[in-house]
């Protein structure tokens, strides 16, 4: 047998899970990554991945396979990055393991994070984000269970996994201070979101119905299992493409769970909330993760760029007389 299979293999039971304890989705994650490359790589060597070996994973078939991602498969440039950081991490416990693949390794590790655009983020105006939560049929439980589901989403900004995991035990109605436990946020963090009376309200209705036990999921499938994430996506898109025939501006976007995560973010912003505080609600690492909502705020730039106006002068846009306009047409 090769180093490849047993290093492979430790890595993921004794680096991953035993040693830093790291999340299911995390795993996952990696997983996927050394599946499609080992598969690559067999493809690209003919060799069976039982005979692989680490001296054959070297830059050059890295390389191959980070730009086979991106042209073949049609990823991203930051899922190029993230399946790049999967193996970086296997590089770097497997340097410690076999000292002499350690030029293999450290070219791998040399290997750069690709550069990419940021794109501002979209989110949900209000008359758009009341035409969503109007959309379910609350005539049934689906349609009562998706309106509670959008509601919640919208005014907490959880992530979308974070709403699938909560249990009937993590909502607390009690005044003051009604709020939503997070037990199983990004990074292992915990926190507490409140909520306003209105979701208040649905939530307790929704309660009532649901009359489950503490851990029971709050919003169950069919089977009374905890919602995938695939199924909260589709119901986003579903109520979505209904929204839109009120609400025509909707298809011009592309309404995801976590847009709706980006439109609570804009709706405190631009409720005044300060940036530090909604780097709190929304479970941040660092500050520099929420500035992203202040760039995509025009209303905060305008009222700068008011602030802004020389002196003796009426603050707004400029706007040409008619006459200018004519002259400007006839040239």
């Amino acid at each position: 047998m090769t180093a490849l299979a047993p290093t492979l293999q430790a890595f993921f039971c004794d680096r991953l899970i035993k040693q830093r304890a790291a999340s299911p989705n995390t795993i996952a994650a990696y997983r996927d990554t050394f599946r499609l490359l080992i598969a690559y790589t067999t493809d690209h060597t003919n060799t069976d991945p039982s005979d692989l070996d680490i001296g054959q994973l070297d830059a050059t078939l890295i390389g191959g396979f980070l730009h086979h991602l991106e042209t073949e498969r049609h990823n991203s440039p930051s899922t190029r990055n993230t399946r790049l950081a999967a193996i970086r991490s296997f590089y770097k416990y497997a340097a410690h393991q076999h000292p002499e693949h350690a030029e293999t390794i450290q070219r791998v590790l040399t290997i750069p994070q690709k550069r990419t655009d940021r794109a501002t983020v979209s989110f949900l105006t209000r008359p758009e984000t009341e035409a969503l939560l109007a959309a379910p049929d609350t005539d049934t439980w689906c349609g009562r269970r998706d309106h509670t589901i959008l509601t919640v989403m919208t005014q907490t900004g959880l992530r979308v996994t974070e709403t699938t995991a909560l249990t009937i035990a993590d909502v607390q109605l009690d005044r003051p201070g009604a709020h939503i436990n997070i037990a199983h946020g990004k990074g292992r963090k915990q926190r507490a979101v409140p909520i306003s009376t209105a979701v208040i309200a649905v939530l307790g209705e929704w309660l009532r119905e649901r009359n489950g036990q503490p851990d029971d999921p709050l919003f169950p499938s069919g089977r009374r299992t905890h919602l995938s994430r695939d199924s909260i996506a589709h119901l986003v898109t579903k109520h979505t493409a209904t929204a839109a025939a009120r609400h025509p501006s909707l298809t011009t976007k592309n309404v995801t769970p976590h847009t709706l995560r980006h439109t609570c973010a804009m709706a405190l912003l631009q409720a005044g909330v300060d940036i530090t505080v909604i780097a709190l609600w929304l479970g941040h690492e660092t500050i520099e993760t929420t500035q992203i909502y202040m760039h995509a705020d025009m209303g905060t730039k305008e009222t700068a760029l008011n602030r802004t106006t020389p002196p003796n002068t009426s603050p707004g846009r400029y706007q040409a007389d008619t006459s200018t306009l004519a002259f400007l047409k006839n040239l």
